[in-house]
Order: C-alpha cells, then structure tokens, then sequence
C-alpha cells in the first residue's frame, strides 16, 4: 500500500508542540512585545553562545542578511565576489544589490564551492568569496582560506542551510568576517515566516549590521547614518528561542534518518550519495537536506511521485548562471550543468518517521530493479 510522504510537513511544525508553542506566542503578545524587545535580545544571546562568537543579529530573512554583511564589510560597486553557482539566487541577488559584481564558479563532487575554480576566477577587483554551505554541510574551508588570504579577499559564508553543521571543530558561519543563517520554515531551526540572523566576531561589523536593521538608529535611537528596516520580529525570536533549546535532538534525529538511507541506498549503483553521518574528514553534517546524484533522474522523479513520495529538484532546476533573466550569457561551468541533470533532494526532515526513510529507499531500490 502506497504511502504520502510531503517533501516536508509545514503544518508539523506547529502541531508537533502546539500546547508550547501556543503558550510562547500568547506570552508575546499579550506582552505587546513585537519589535527589538527581550525576547530578541534573549535569542541572540543564546544563538552567540551555540556557536560561540561574540556577536548575533537576528534580522528579517537570510538574504537580507547577506547584503548587510556585504554593505557593512565595505564591499560594493566595482568589487566581485565569487560564489558556486549551485546556490539559490539569493546568494547572487545579495552581492548584486550591494552593489557588487557575482562572480559565479563551480561546485565540486560535495555539491560546495570548487576551491580551483574559485582560485582560478580570481582578479584584482575580488574583494570577497562567499562559500556556500549547503544542504546541511560545511566546505572543506581550508583551501578557500588560503585563497582568500592569497589574494586579499574577505570571507562572508552563506549559511542558511548549515545552523550546526562543522568542520574540523568549527561551526559553519564562523570562517570568515561574518556568517548568515535563513530561518525560513523549512530551514533546520525554522520560524513561522521569514527570519535570518548574522553572526561575527568582528565588532565593527556587529555594530554596523545593528545600524543597517533599524534605519541607522544608535542605541540610544537616535540616527546617526542610513540603515533600512531589516529587523527579526521579536515573535519570530521567541519562537526559535524556544526551539533552539531543543535543536540538538533535532540534529541528531536527521543524522539518523540520513544513517537510513545511507544503510539501505548505499550500495545502489545507480545513485550517489551524500557523505554519510560517520564519513569523516573533519565533516559534522546536519543534513538540512538529502541531496543525491540520480541516473534517469526525471523517471526516478515521477515514480517515487506514483508512490506518493514527493521529491525536489533544488533551485527549480536551474543553477544561477543558467536563469535566463539574470544575464549570465558567457558563464559555462560543466560540473555544475551536469549536476543539475542528476540531482534530487530526497525528503528528510523531522516530521518523518524512520519507516518513512525505509519507504523511499525501497521504492528508489524498486525503480532501479
């Protein structure tokens, strides 16, 4: 008998601690603490202790997060920033409307920034490289470090899909002058709309980032420069406060889910997959998704459909040199365009059971018999 397996449970989110989550939202507001009160401070303290930097800004969206780093870093109009073009276009969309030039290079077989082709898109307008940690997984940063430091550069990590994920020891978004997390629903620590949050050790960033939220207001509310309305609601961050005490489990039950389809997929040639749990290499994954390498993608696509398991095609299909509107004409990036042919996410999310993990790998194995 066919299962229903959604890609991701939104409605889960909610009803899974509804008796908690309830009594957080009807303390907020009954309070009538909406903007930039207590429980955003307490979030933020709380999220700078998790990965241990000094500082932690929630703002509206990981996007917006992205080009204040950018704007407080200095980095604007006649300055490139390298970024993977497997990536959602918001990575690119925030070094352009910072006034930036995207520079957009290849992923390698981790899915993650290809430290050659990054070194080789260098030039003497690089003014930062922006790695992006994706599906729940942190980039071998060693080579792009060097890279960096070579050539001047600064380092600003897109972390949205990484909250927790490490390598050698250290959290991702704390590489370089600052680090961005996306707290959208689906997101590992997500919200019940759009939030993000940017992280640094950096002083003079924080206390840019501070004024770019909140219309270049000081502490003491006063203006004392341009700055736009960027700030996370402070429901929005009494929710995540909330779950965040919670957030290991959460890591751990994907870890699991993603040692399920490790076990039962791992051995199907047909299919590559993602380095599992226990793989190493200075790796701590999170596995904000399962992303896999797919022969006859699209027929594997419509028949976990049939069995009413519901697949994604990250980025619409698309990576970002390859939307038409966007101006990319001369960009050819080989990896990336045949990744792109191949790749679908499998559902893993903590909404799901590990019955349901067995379920898809066996109609993956199914499709391949």
């Amino acid at each position: 008998m066919n299962r229903s397996i959604p890609f991701f449970n939104y409605g889960a989110l909610f009803s899974r601690q509804e008796t908690e989550l309830t009594n957080v939202v009807v303390d907020v507001m009954r309070r009538g603490a909406y903007i930039l009160q207590k429980d955003l401070d307490q979030f933020e303290k709380n999220l700078s202790r998790y990965l241990g930097v000094a500082h932690a800004m929630g703002v509206a969206d990981g996007t917006n997060a992205l080009t204040l780093v950018l704007m407080a870093a200095g980095i604007g109009p006649g300055d490139e920033v390298l970024v993977p073009a497997h990536t959602y276009v918001a990575s690119a969309a925030a070094i352009h409307y910072a006034g930036a030039t995207p520079v957009l290079v290849e992923c390698g077989a981790d899915h993650l920034m290809d430290a050659e082709s990054a070194s080789a898109a260098v030039t003497v307008r690089t003014r930062a490289i922006m790695p992006v940690q994706l599906n729940g997984r942190t980039a071998n940063m060693d080579p792009i470090l060097r890279i960096a430091a070579d050539c001047g550069a600064r380092i600003v990590e897109d972390a949205a899909q990484a909250l927790g994920s490490k390598f050698n020891g250290r959290f991702a978004g704390t590489f370089g002058i600052a680090g961005t997390f996306s707290f959208y629903p689906a997101k590992l620590l997500g919200c019940f709309g759009d939030g993000g949050a940017v992280v640094t050790n950096d002083d003079e960033i924080a206390r840019k980032i501070r004024l770019l939220r909140d219309h270049g207001r000081d502490e003491n509310g006063q203006v004392i420069g341009w700055g736009t309305n960027c700030r996370l609601d402070n429901l929005q961050a009494a929710v995540l406060d909330f779950k965040l005490k919670t957030f290991s489990d959460e890591i751990d039950k994907r870890r699991k889910l993603a040692s399920s389809y490790q076990q039962r997929l791992g051995a199907c040639a047909e299919v590559v997959l993602p380095p599992g749990p226990d793989a190493g290499g200075g790796h701590f994954d999170v596995f904000q998704n399962y992303e896999i390498e797919a022969e006859a993608r699209d027929e594997l696509k419509a028949h976990l459909e049939r069995n009413g398991v519901r697949t994604i095609v990250q980025f619409g299909g698309k990576a970002v040199h390859q939307l038409p509107g966007l101006g990319f004409r001369d960009v050819r990036l080989p990896f990336t365009e045949r990744l792109y042919t191949r790749m679908l996410l499998l559902p893993l999310n903590t909404a799901m059971s590990f019955d349901d993990a067995e379920y898809v790998s066996e109609k993956v194995l199914q499709f391949y018999r």
